[in-house]
């Protein structure tokens, strides 16, 4: 068909054909960007290692710009139809139009989305992982659409976005009442990403709402926690800065994790050690030294006494002694210190705590070398069952209120108390044997 046959057709047949062509073309150019984007971009992301070049030429942002392309060809050849009503070229143009921006926005999500999973996972020089921007991906793609939603109005309507930004402006306040949380939580977020208080990863207590687990998601409204029974709490981003909340992360970078409990001591078993006693004890290898070291103490304490105050220096009130619950204090800090599992360069103590109406408290304080839970728990199990059960060596009691059957078996008269090991004699720590001692650190 020549242009002289095409010439003899009515307007709007040459209209119709015009739009069929400019159709065609326009999907055309659609599959051909699209195979010069692959043919073209996809070795070179192969090659360059930068993340801005993996994001950008990420496959499903170039397949989203190669859709841009037919609105865009039919926006410029549109004025080559002829025979157009002015009308019908004003709404396909502005409906191309529409088309760009709404495949733009699409490009652009894509492109938020693809960095957002360059950066899950990285870690820093610390081993951590890096802050989340999910929160600023998630505000980047509500703001996208919103200001995409109002070209594409403004288009449509063949009106310019000013014009419906400035009705927008009268209402603001409405637009402030529809957003507030969205608001709260992004300024709540941008804080926490600042001063770096919250990660992906993160063991957080919150019990005001039932938080105690691992951070596993923050996002831009919220904050998702795994609980240990594998629950999940979720909680609005902006109640983590206006109420505390406890973060564990600083005990797992320290690489130590506190143990602190008390052994609660029947204080009626709380008594000074005889010289036999004292004898038997100094056969356990951790509390020699400190023996040896105390018994020379005292017997010099006690010779400088009776040399001041004659015989009234026999008197038990006038003499140095020690006790049971003290030698049995110094041999649970000989214990830690020598167990290989229990950080001797952080704080390390055993305490006697206020006693109270159920017993004389030693609470045992000192760090563990790992943070891992159930190693955790292994270690500090271990502890408590060795301390406990080696009391009766020391003729310590453990607290504990009576039962029916301690009542019963009392009335019987069976209960039998524990008896402590015998060892062999040895010899004094000192020459002379030691002195009867008076008061007890």
């Amino acid at each position: 068909m020549n242009l002289a046959l095409l010439a003899e057709l009515e307007p709007w047949t040459q209209a119709s054909l015009g739009l069929a062509v400019l159709g065609g073309i326009a999907f055309s150019t659609r599959w051909l960007a699209r195979w010069l984007m692959e043919r073209g971009c996809g070795p070179l992301r192969g090659t360059l290692q930068g993340r801005w070049a993996q994001v950008l030429l990420s496959p499903r942002v170039l397949q989203r710009l190669a859709q841009m392309t037919p609105s865009l060809v039919v926006q410029i050849g549109i004025h080559a139809v002829p025979h157009l009503p002015a009308a019908a070229g004003t709404v396909i143009r502005n409906v191309a139009v529409a088309l760009t921006v709404l495949h733009g926005i699409r490009a652009l999500i894509a492109m938020l989305d693809a960095l957002h999973i360059s950066y899950q996972g990285t870690e820093d020089a610390e081993g951590s992982q890096l802050r989340s921007i999910k929160s600023y991906v998630q505000l980047g793609k509500l703001l996208a659409s919103f200001f995409g939603a109002i070209i594409i109005v403004a288009a449509l309507v063949d009106r310019s976005p000013l014009i419906l930004l400035s009705g927008l402006g009268a209402m603001s306040a409405v637009l402030m009442l529809v957003f507030k949380d969205t608001i709260l939580s992004f300024t709540a977020g941008v804080q926490l990403a600042t001063n770096d208080m919250l990660r992906v990863g993160d063991w957080i207590e919150m019990p005001q709402v039932g938080a105690d687990g691992d951070v596993i998601d923050i996002a831009l409204h919220t904050v998702k926690v795994q609980n240990w029974d594998k629950t999940i709490t979720t909680i609005p981003t902006w109640r983590l800065m206006s109420e505390s909340y406890r973060n564990w992360r600083g005990m797992s970078l320290a690489g130590g994790r506190r143990i602190k409990r008390a052994l609660r001591l029947d204080a009626s078993s709380i008594r000074f050690l005889d010289a036999p006693e004292l004898a038997r004890l100094a056969h356990i290898e951790l509390l020699r030294p400190y023996l040896q070291a105390k018994l020379q103490d005292v017997s010099q304490t006690n010779a400088a006494l009776r040399a001041q105050l004659g015989p009234a220096a026999n008197l038990p009130a006038n003499q140095r002694r020690l006790t049971n619950i003290g030698t049995f204090r110094a041999y649970i800090d000989a214990y830690l210190r020598a167990h290989p599992r229990i950080r001797q360069d952080m704080t390390l103590m055993v305490r006697a705590l206020e006693p109270t109406s159920e017993g004389a408290p030693l609470e045992i304080y000192c760090f563990t070398a790992t943070t891992a839970w159930v190693s955790y728990e292994e270690i500090q199990a271990d502890i408590f069952d060795h301390l406990l059960a080696i009391l009766p060596e020391f003729s310590l009691r453990l607290y504990q209120k009576p039962t029916g059957n301690d009542i019963r078996l009392g009335l019987r008269g069976d209960a039998a108390a524990p008896v402590p090991h015998e060892f062999p004699p040895v010899a004094p720590a000192v020459a002379g044997g030691p002195s009867p001692p008076r008061a007890s650190d």
